[in-house]
């Protein structure tokens, strides 16, 4: 009888990636997948350190696994691993850790499911971790993350990316678009292209290989490809060129996500950010110029050490009159190892929370805005496979979020239909007829 092994996934969509392509190993060494709760032999918790409480949650995780296989087998792996491993290693129930460098190896290390009195670590320095693992998720979304860069050269001050992922690496174009025509052939309608600096693509060993640009034409040409997403780029990266090839493509969607981070100039610079915002709004009326009907996602950190009332709403008042679609808050936590941990001017907790809360707000409002400007329009849905309360959600090629009554017939498939209203919980609603047609 087959062993089981089941997943936890926390963090991006790198990791989700990476998370499907181990599963993936386990299923060739005579593994089988299972949901968390169905007594697995093997748990395998993939952790990210940009979040707050990662031992909390590592810990809990943990400790609810043992709760439904009490003998299972844990294996940590993830940035909070390479980043403390002893530390996570002396959680009770923790049977190995492994880095950066190990991860993809697992299998390997895993050479029988006896618990150890005190778990094994693997965690070799992160500047070990030079090889690109190629990963794609696959078989558990209507989407698949496609990984095609890893690793960072930027230091941003808050950042422990570097740290835990070492430096920026890529894939080849050729091997890329092999992947993307195996996903195609799985049946799925969208890729989304995923690293930690993807729009850095083509560096290896400091040595420029390939362009961001370069890839994304490749790709374009790749028959069968519905949609393609571009996850998070960098302002600084997003050039010209690749907005207008954007604007113009057959399969690349008209939505950026391009983090901002802070809208005061004294912020960024405490942050190492490689831009000031007067080019962050160039950017984004570039966007909004040659893609009217645009998708744009900010991500933004509030309450950073220096950061007083004046800076904060400064940063307020930039999004305010910037023409974007919804913002991804997070409120400054403190991280071991990286240059803000020992800067001046910490910004109380509570103040955190306040500002977090009055960007939320605006996100809302935002959201809510550019979902307006799309009603009485037909779109093309992509639906997800989730029913919700007997309903099921999809999104048109610029994000927006629709809801439909449930049908199965509807799973996985592209339709057209026109956005008819918006309920006071924000939720899009399509015309109810026979203009729901298939694409």
């Amino acid at each position: 009888m087959a062993k089981k092994v089941a997943f936890y996934t926390l963090g991006c969509k790198l990791n989700y990636s990476e998370s499907s392509t181990i599963g993936r190993l386990f299923v060739n060494a005579g593994f089988e997948i299972v949901d968390f709760a169905n007594k697995p032999d093997v748990y395998v918790i993939n952790t990210c350190s940009v979040t707050d409480n990662a031992d909390k949650k590592c810990r809990k995780i943990v400790s609810e696994a043992l709760k439904y296989s009490p003998a299972a087998y844990i294996t940590i792996v993830g940035c909070y691993a390479q980043l403390k491993p002893t530390e996570i290693s002396e959680i009770p129930g923790v049977d190995m850790v492994l880095g950066a460098a190990e991860k993809f190896q697992i299998v390997d290390y895993i050479t029988d499911l006896t618990k150890n009195p005190k778990a094994l670590v693997y965690n070799r320095p992160v500047k070990e971790a030079k090889e690109f693992i190629p990963s794609y998720s696959l078989g558990d979304r209507t989407r698949t993350f496609l990984k095609v860069q890893d690793g960072c050269d930027y230091s941003c001050a808050f950042c422990t990316i570097p740290l835990a992922r070492g430096s920026s690496r890529s894939d080849t174009i050729e091997n890329i678009i092999k992947q993307a025509e195996d996903v195609v052939a799985s049946g799925t309608k969208e890729i989304v292209l995923t690293g930690v600096n993807i729009g850095d693509f083509g560096l290896n060993g400091g040595i420029r290989e390939y362009a961001f640009l370069d890839l994304i034409k490749a790709l374009d040409e790749v028959n069968g490809i519905n949609r393609i997403r571009i996850s998070s780029i960098e302002p600084n990266l997003l050039s010209t060129d690749i907005i207008r090839f954007v604007a113009q493509s057959k399969r690349f969607v008209p939505h950026f996500h391009i983090p901002l981070q802070s809208g005061s100039d004294k912020i960024l610079g405490l942050m190492r950010r490689r831009y000031k915002r007067s080019l962050y709004a160039e950017k984004i009326s570039m966007v909004k110029t040659l893609i009217p009907n645009c998708c744009i996602g900010v991500d933004v950190i509030v309450g950073f050490p220096g950061e007083t009332q004046e800076d904060f709403l400064e940063t307020y008042n930039f999004l305010n009159q910037l023409d974007i679609s919804y913002l991804h808050v997070f409120a400054y936590s403190e991280r071991e190892n990286t240059p803000a941990f020992e800067m001046p001017g910490s910004v109380r907790k509570h103040e955190r929370a306040d500002r977090s809360k009055m960007l939320h707000i605006l996100s809302e409002k935002k959201r809510r805005s550019f979902y307006e400007a799309e009603l009485a329009k037909n779109h093309e849905i992509l639906f997800e496979a989730e029913n919700k309360d007997g309903n099921i959600y999809g999104f048109s090629k610029n994000y927006v979020k629709v809801k439909a009554k449930y049908d199965p017939l509807l799973v996985n498939e592209i339709m057209i239909a026109k956005l008819t209203s918006i309920s006071a919980e924000g939720e899009v609603e399509i015309e109810e007829s026979a203009e729901i047609f298939a694409h």
